[in-house]
Parts: structure tokens; C-alpha cells; sequence
């Protein structure tokens, strides 16, 4: 299944919210879903601060904390997922309309690719069953240099060991 387009996504998104929301005793705000709708249009990983400086421009009443809050309430609520690559930060990537995917991840300029691959998958589900191993879910991450990192003659530029 491809990735879902953006207004598909956004109704489901705004659809599992509501009713979380609702679960939950709160209510919806305007504030809310112009986060939603910004980081949804995002499609990418961001951190509170990548998406309060892009929603800082378009609506000076939303806050930071308002911001981490509500990234903070998309994970509870299943639309968004937590990450925390080799900087330690927590960026935050949709969860909604996203097929399952794994991460190149540059030590350098922080750029993060994502990527499918099926014989990787069927390769760990190999493993996990030869081991006797019930697989519940993982995560992939490769972390190295972008080819803008690399250099253009393609030998890799020396950096600091991290992690």
C-alpha cells in the first residue's frame, strides 16, 4: 500500500484525534489543528522547535509549550510517532498513512531518508523465526554520511565517533 495523500490522511488524522479527545475529556482548539495540519504538511521528522519556528510565522499566538503539548498528545493519541535518532532529541514522524519504513540517518547534517527494502524484512522475520523469536515490531536505523556529507568525490569526510 502507498502512502496516503495528505487530505487522506488529515481526515483520519483529525477523525482518531476527536476521538481521543473525546476519551480523554478534552477539547479540540483551533491551536490543535493548525499544529495538526502543519505537521501533517511537514510529512517529515521534526522536532517542537522545527515546527514552532514554521508555525511562528503563520500564527503568533501558538507557544512552544503549546506546540510540545500538542506533538506530545498526536503519540498518545496514535497519529504520531516518537523518535529519538543519534542526537538524542525527540522528533516526532506521522503515523497515520505511513507504511512501514526505516531510517538512513546522516551523523553530520542530521538529514534522515526513509526507506523500504523487502528483502531486509523478510530477512529479520527469518532470523526472529529461526531464533523461535515472536516479533512484535522493530526499528532500523543505518547511520552514516549523506552523499552531500561524503563528499563529491565520494570518499567519506572524517567525523567525531557518536554513539
Amino acid at each position: 500500500m502507498a502512502d496516503a495523500s495528505f487530505q487522506e490522511r488529515l481526515e483520519a488524522a483529525q477523525t482518531r484525534l476527536r476521538a481521543y479527545l473525546r476519551e480523554q475529556g478534552l477539547r479540540p482548539t483551533r491551536q490543535r489543528q493548525a499544529i495538526l495540519q502543519a505537521f501533517l504538511a511537514e510529512n517529515a521528522h521534526v522536532s517542537v522547535d522545527e515546527l514552532y519556528h514554521r508555525l511562528r510565522g503563520q500564527n503568533a499566538s501558538i507557544s512552544h509549550s503549546t506546540v510540545y503539548r500538542a506533538l506530545a498528545l498526536f503519540a498518545k493519541a496514535g497519529i504520531a510517532k516518537e523518535r529519538r535518532f543519534h542526537e538524542g532529541r525527540v522528533r516526532y514522524e506521522p503515523a497515520i498513512g505511513v507504511d512501514h519504513h526505516d531510517h538512513l540517518v546522516c551523523l553530520r547534517c542530521g538529514h534522515i531518508e526513509e526507506f523500504e527494502h523487502p528483502t531486509i524484512e523478510r530477512l529479520q522475520r527469518q532470523v526472529a523465526a529461526e531464533r523461535g523469536f515472536t516479533v512484535r515490531y522493530h526499528r532500523l536505523e543505518l547511520y552514516g554520511l549523506c552523499p552531500r556529507c561524503a563528499g563529491s568525490d565520494g570518499a567519506p569526510k572524517k567525523i567525531s565517533r557518536e554513539g
